[in-house]
């Protein structure tokens, strides 16, 4: 396979829509919280995107949790682009933020728990994580049943 080129980049307004579709189709499958155009808006500046040809087909952000604890989360890929590297350079680009920030810790809530585990992550109990619980889990339709699985990269190597 003839390797592409990825340009990762923090994400801009005019990024909004894009992001916007590639989410809904991640949270319509069950596997993503949807985000609204105007919480994108608003939060634009924590996402990274990856493009090809000028195409966005991935992107990724960075929440901050606590002073030492960031999660990565709204992490997709466009259909046709999957199984390229392109997920592993987004989390690399979104480690590298965590890094500059000062943070150590960096968790993720997922299904693609081999994935992560491909990139340095471990699974943990999702329980050491009680920021997480009382920011998104409190509004998410899965909030007493969650079959996601925690998983944590601690970047002080």
């Amino acid at each position: 396979m003839q390797a592409v080129e990825v340009l990762c980049r923090t994400a801009t307004k005019d990024d909004v829509e894009t992001l916007y579709q590639l989410i809904k189709g991640y949270a319509e499958k069950g596997v993503m919280l949807p985000r609204t155009r105007e919480t994108l808006t608003y939060i634009i500046d924590t996402f990274v995107v990856a493009e090809i040809g000028g195409e966005i087909v991935g992107c990724g952000s960075n929440l901050r949790l606590g002073d030492n604890l960031i999660e990565i989360r709204s992490l997709g890929i466009t259909d046709g682009y999957k199984s390229l590297g392109i997920g592993s350079k987004l989390v690399d680009k979104l480690l590298e933020q965590a890094k500059a920030q000062g943070v150590t810790k960096v968790m993720a809530l997922t299904y693609a728990v081999s994935f992560f585990e491909r990139n340095g992550f471990k699974v943990v109990d999702k329980e050491i994580f009680p920021e997480k619980v009382w920011r998104d889990c409190v509004n998410c339709p899965k909030q007493h049943a969650c079959d996601e699985i925690a998983v944590l990269k601690e970047l002080n190597e």
